[in-house]
């Protein structure tokens, strides 16, 4: 009896240490295939995202690429001890040129989505904005918000693509739609009064109304949707995953967001630096 429990013991004990060992070696093999050590290999961190979202990616006047997500791109890089390169990529296709390898990571004002979420990884959120409506002064104190604006009669402009084009189907069906290939041909549109309302996030609907569009347009400012911004990286790396978000906490406790949101969302010294 004493023998057989002996026995028994020492199968149990042989195959815990082999389901240990065999599972140590398919975490060792994990973290190799993580894109961290591919980053450190070449010793560049590749950040793709698409210059012209004010104020999260811009171009100044010297063609150097500026902004919010530019400075924590350049921080991240330089927290891995690697050089940071730039990768501008039309929107439309920033997610297949992310799956294809073409650059590390997404740091372009992108908001999480369930659809998107089900092709990338995101970190978690650095930001969170809303859809706003810039809309033309002719419209003042007749539209209040956007449930005001869901009529044919209403021309309402956006970004093909964006969030802001998904807002316009989803909360205004009946208005009519008009896409453009940029946020900044939307907006003007409004201003130039060939369209009703530009639809679009907080921050860049701000900085078109403080720029080009007091005296022509009214900016509803109050957000009506809730969209976290996040970073965003291919599937199955849950290392590069885990270093981005303790990077943001560190970010955060070290004083270095507060210092970045005040110059990018508070401050507006930035917008001499423009083209």
């Amino acid at each position: 009896m004493k023998k057989g429990l002996f026995f028994v013991l020492t199968v149990f004990l042989f195959t815990g240490i082999f389901f240990s060992t065999t599972a140590m070696g398919a975490d060792i093999e994990l973290a190799k295939a993580s894109h961290v050590e591919k980053i450190l290999q070449r010793g560049e961190l590749r950040v793709g995202f698409e210059s012209g979202y004010v104020p999260f990616e811009m171009t100044d006047k010297k063609g150097n690429f500026i902004g919010f997500d530019m400075d924590f791109g350049r921080r991240l890089a330089k927290s891995m001890g690697v050089k940071f390169v730039p990768v501008n990529t039309a929107w439309d296709g920033i997610v297949p040129a992310l799956m294809t390898d073409k650059f590390d990571i997404i740091m372009g004002g992108m908001t999480i989505t369930q659809e998107r979420n089900l092709k990338i990884l995101f970190a978690d959120p650095y930001i969170v904005v809303g859809q706003t409506i810039l809309l033309n002064k002719k419209h003042e104190g007749k539209v209040l918000s956007y449930k005001d604006l869901n009529d044919p009669k209403f021309i309402l402009t956006s970004r093909m693509g964006t969030t802001g084009e998904q807002a316009i189907k989803k909360y205004m069906p009946k208005a009519t739609y008009k896409g453009f290939e940029s946020e900044a041909e939307a907006g003007l549109e409004v201003i130039n009064g060939k369209a009703d309302a530009l639809v679009y996030d907080l921050p860049f609907c701000g900085f078109l109304y403080g720029s080009q569009g007091q005296g022509k347009t009214v900016f509803l400012n109050e957000p009506f949707t809730y969209e976290p911004l996040a970073w965003a990286i291919n599937k199955g790396d849950p290392d590069f995953l885990n270093y981005l978000n303790n990077f943001l906490r560190q970010s955060k406790g070290d004083g270095f967001y507060e210092q970045v949101y005040n110059k990018w969302i508070i401050g507006s010294d930035w917008k001499k630096e423009l083209q």
